[in-house]
């Protein structure tokens, strides 16, 4: 027996700055049609758009471990658009309202049929996607997984999966 989640219900993330951090994702919630359910020192969990953010400082005897990558545990995390347009509008918001590092503004990858994103980072560097993959992506018509695909594949990276 198998079982089909619904996709994510909530994404925690602790940073070290949480003065330039909490209201750059509360902004960024709001702008990603969330509310703000918990607002307190050090704290802000926004919910909507069928996913939860929650943006906590770090405990003091833990802050100022700087964020990296390449260590073991989050890379990035990605949220799902519903149109390429809509990927352009986040990628404007990020740069005239939140002022944030964009890795790079939105451009097609060979990820999936389709795929188009843009990659930020947040004020601690945590990194974010955003990205539209029209119908099935993978699983559909022409995709990896979908009929007459090229099946799972053995690598991945800058060019798509293969």
């Amino acid at each position: 027996m198998s079982v089909a989640v619904n996709g994510i219900a909530h994404i925690q993330l602790t940073v070290n700055d949480p003065e330039r951090c909490i209201p750059f994702w509360e902004r960024l919630c709001h702008f990603l049609e969330m509310t703000t359910l918990i607002k307190g020192d050090g704290v802000v969990y926004c919910i909507g758009s069928r996913t939860g953010i929650l943006v906590r400082g770090a405990p003091s005897d833990r802050e100022r471990i700087p964020y990296d990558q390449d260590r073991a545990g989050l890379h990035h995390f990605c949220f799902r658009a519903r149109s390429r347009e809509d990927v352009d509008a986040i990628h404007r918001f990020l740069v005239d309202q939140l002022d944030a590092h964009i890795v790079h503004p939105p451009e097609d990858a060979h990820f999936a049929p389709g795929y188009y994103s843009v990659l930020f980072e947040d004020p601690d560097g945590i990194r974010v996607e955003v990205n539209f993959v029209p119908g099935k992506g993978h699983l559909g018509e022409g995709g990896r997984l979908g009929p007459g695909g090229a099946g799972p594949a053995d690598r991945y990276g800058s060019g798509g999966v293969g």
